[in-house]
């Protein structure tokens, strides 16, 4: 199978299995899985982040000072798009574990769900994009890629879901236009695989932004959300399930290069 094929097929079923489970939990309120879910999606995103797309990255013949600076605009960019909120990690319900006052989604939820829609639009734009460079590598490391971003992508998902929901749309249209922003990922895909492919010279630069991408998540978004909670009972479950993510990242490539 080609790498575009690849590329395509990771991405549509990336959209539609992390919508739909996303659907399922929102619907049926499972705050403990999505808990689990955040937990382990920052250690893979870590371990695919730091073993795979950076030493790829610097295994090329640019100049690891410009790659560096790279690194550090991707990350500082990541940071900029979210101040000004054309990027968001939301993962947050009403009833779950989160120390949130009662009504916080209805809070978030006035911001409008047309801007969730379009903003994450671009954000799976971005993915489908980070898709494309790691199946450009190997087949292995765009599977692990691919899983990495299903796994923060189901409890970002769920936020957006009771987003919508507060916003006023009924479940249906919400699954349906989420489905159709998620999908903006296999046109982010398309595109990177026909420009990095025709421009290999690209290809470091696309992966450190990946990288960028997912230790921003995972250090700004995912593990501040256990950092809240203090007691060793609920402290030790969280470890080892960020742990069980670095796992997961080794095995899927192998553990090395």
């Amino acid at each position: 199978m080609s790498a575009l094929a690849w590329i395509v097929l990771a991405n549509v079923l990336s959209t539609i299995v992390s919508i739909s489970l996303a659907a399922l939990l929102s619907f049926r309120l499972l705050s403990g899985l999505v808990d689990k879910l955040v937990c382990m999606s920052a250690g893979l995103l870590l371990t695919v982040a730091t073993t795979h797309l950076l030493p790829e990255s610097f295994h090329s013949d640019a100049d690891p000072f410009v790659l560096g600076w790279v690194l550090l605009a991707g990350i500082m960019g990541f940071f900029l798009l979210e101040k000004v909120a054309l990027i968001h990690h939301t993962h947050h319900h009403e009833g779950d574990t989160h120390h949130h006052h009662h009504g916080h989604d209805a809070d978030e939820a006035r911001r409008g769900g047309w801007p969730i829609l379009v903003g994450d639009a671009f954000h799976n734009f971005g993915d489908g994009v980070v898709i494309a460079a790691a199946f450009l590598v190997d087949v292995h490391l765009g599977v692990t890629a691919t899983l990495a971003v299903m796994a923060h992508e189901i409890p970002h998902e769920v936020g957006d879901f009771m987003i919508l929901l507060n916003a006023g749309f009924a479940k249906r249209k919400a699954f349906v236009f989420n489905l159709i922003s998620g999908l903006s990922a296999v046109a982010g895909g398309v595109v990177g695989y026909f420009v990095l492919e025709t421009m290999q010279g690209l290809l470091p630069y696309a992966l450190l932004i990946a990288a960028a991408s997912f230790i921003y998540i995972a250090l700004s978004d995912l593990l501040p959300e256990m950092m809240r909670r203090s007691s060793l009972r609920r402290s030790l479950p969280e470890v080892l399930l960020v742990l069980a993510g670095v796992a997961i990242g080794a095995l899927v490539t192998g553990g090395g290069h």
